[in-house]
């Protein structure tokens, strides 16, 4: 029997053997699938909570399904009252990522605040929805924030912001609401890709358009908020939770809703 000499891969092109040690590193990765949250034909796997309205109900039909993506449209209002509302796909996430695509549309609703003029964003670590007060605006949970670029000046997207938690910022506590990441603007009605690599409580990534924008740790419970819901005392680690899109007054699309589930 002839034995292969281990040696012989030293005679291999560098780029070949690059190649060959990132297939392998890769290998476990490959055998898993991508999840399609969203059908692109109607609403199942998702469940809709409204500040001020029962869970479940879709007030004035905000969330639609249009040629394939999962909006949420402002044509049905004639002002906006402080109905914020999140859309939450019905599955708990701990370990996986998490991969879609946006864009802002068209014109904010009138009566929407200025700071959610081409504001939305992705929930992760979010609280149940049947557990969130009737007028709880927003669920407790860490917010990947979406944004779209004003006329002027720049407004990265991707950032991190903590309804009723706080994150680990560079090795220390991080009280502040929204820090920004360091992603470029993105002005217009073009489409975004953000990826958000979730590890339970031990690492979170945000991406825009394949580079990373932001990356932090220990997601845990803001016990000093009053919308705090029962997870436990100050400190206590986020290590799951469900994932949930934001309707806050501007016309916003997704598609390509997908996740990774690393436990499966």
């Amino acid at each position: 029997m002839t034995r292969k000499n281990p040696l012989t891969l030293l005679s291999l092109p560098l780029f070949s053997l690059a190649l060959l040690f990132n297939s392998v590193a890769n290998a476990g990765t490959a055998d898993k699938k991508w999840i399609n949250l969203f059908n692109g034909k109607d609403l199942d796997g998702w469940i809709i909570k409204f500040a001020g309205h029962d869970l479940g109900e879709n007030y004035q039909k905000t969330f639609q399904v249009k040629d394939g993506k999962l909006v949420a449209d402002y044509s049905n209002y004639t002002a906006f009252d402080g109905d914020f509302g999140h859309i939450f796909y019905t599955q708990k996430f701990s370990n996986y990522t998490l991969r879609l695509e946006y864009r802002f549309t068209g014109e904010q609703t009138s009566g929407g605040p200025g700071w959610a003029y081409r504001n939305s964003g992705i929930m992760i670590h979010s609280q149940p929805p049947e557990s969130m007060a009737r007028d709880q605006l927003f669920p407790a949970s860490v917010e990947v924030q979406l944004l779209g670029g004003r006329d002027t000046g720049e407004r990265p997207t991707a950032n991190v912001c903590t309804p009723a938690t706080h994150i680990n910022l560079n090795g220390k506590l991080e009280t502040e609401h929204c820090i920004n990441s360091t992603s470029a603007t993105f002005r217009g009605d073009q489409w975004v890709t953000v990826e958000v690599e979730v590890r339970n409580s031990q690492m979170i990534r945000h991406s825009v358009n394949g580079g990373t924008v932001l990356e932090y740790n220990a997601p845990q419970v803001d016990a000093t908020d009053e919308e705090t819901p029962p997870y436990g005392p100050a400190g206590n680690l986020l290590r799951d939770g469900y994932i949930a899109l934001q309707a806050e007054s501007h016309p916003v699309e997704f598609r390509n809703i997908r996740v990774l589930n690393h436990d499966q």
